[in-house]
């Protein structure tokens, strides 16, 4: 498959060979090789169980492949590279997750702890660490809630604290999860927006989602999994979005789907009965 890497730099992660069997032998991911430049926007499609989920925790260290190997930031990611203290420092300060269910990630009794966790966890100190939850309050916009406990919160709120809590260490790379799964359109746009607006700021972005109608504005490069468990396409997202036998053939749409633009680059996709 072909990838694409920022010129001069050394990729971000990079995967070779990467298979991954769970417990009861399932395929999470089937040979799958993939580089991911430096502050490049991916975005992962395919259907549910095809290997985005389990994809997005091998690079985030949560799981390790069952063969092949992935690298990052010049280091082999593994059990064993992980459990040295400066590696792991460092690889948990640059890497962030944001999972699909917010709940599984917030566990502090306001929203200030929750987003305080991350730097003081780092180490930081006291000023330091009311600096960064001043900042991420205000960029996500949720100074208004600052007080208030987590499970009380809405599921827009729930995932905008979640996301502030991950950008409260300043990572240089977001994994996102179904970020707008369950969301109203007002907290949806809001993300969308703030996806956006993060990539201008350098980040690299790597986002599983079944939503087409925001791939084209929050990725440069997109995956495509088959049901095999293997990346069926890779390519920029305008290209691939418009191909439909291949949406149809990876079940990411069916054969009612059509397109909408309206105007410039922007497209609404529908399904009609």
């Amino acid at each position: 498959m072909s990838s694409v890497e920022t010129a001069g730099a050394a990729p971000v992660f990079l995967l070779e060979g990467v298979t991954y069997r769970y417990p009861d032998g399932e395929i999470g991911v089937n040979n799958l090789d993939l580089s991911v430049g430096e502050r490049e926007r991916i975005v992962l499609l395919g259907a549910n169980g095809s290997g985005k989920s389990t994809l997005l925790r091998i690079l985030d260290g949560l799981i390790f492949p069952s063969d092949g190997l992935v690298h990052t930031f010049g280091q082999v990611l593994n059990e064993k590279s992980l459990s040295e203290e400066v590696f792991n420092y460092d690889f948990r300060r640059r890497v962030g997750f944001v999972f699909q269910n917010s709940e599984t990630q917030l566990f502090s009794s306001t929203v200030w702890d929750e987003i305080a966790f991350g730097p003081l966890h780092m180490g930081m100190e006291e000023p330091e660490i009311r600096r960064r939850v001043s900042e991420v309050l205000e960029l996500v916009g949720i100074e208004a809630i600052k007080d208030r406990p987590p499970f009380k919160l809405s599921g827009g709120e729930k995932k905008k604290v979640a996301l502030a809590a991950v950008l409260a260490t300043n990572p240089d790379v977001l994994l996102l999860d179904e970020p707008t799964a369950a969301l109203d359109p007002r907290t949806e746009r809001w993300l969308v927006d703030m996806l956006i607006q993060l990539g201008k700021f350098g980040k690299t972005i790597i986002t599983a989602t079944h939503h087409l109608d925001i791939v084209e504005e929050i990725s440069d490069r997109v995956l495509i999994f088959g049901e095999d468990h293997r990346v069926a396409a890779t390519g920029p997202p305008s290209e691939l979005l418009s191909e439909k036998e291949l949406l149809l053939h990876v079940n990411l749409i069916d054969p009612r789907f059509h397109k909408h633009s309206h105007g410039g680059d922007h497209r609404h996709y529908h399904i009609h009965d």
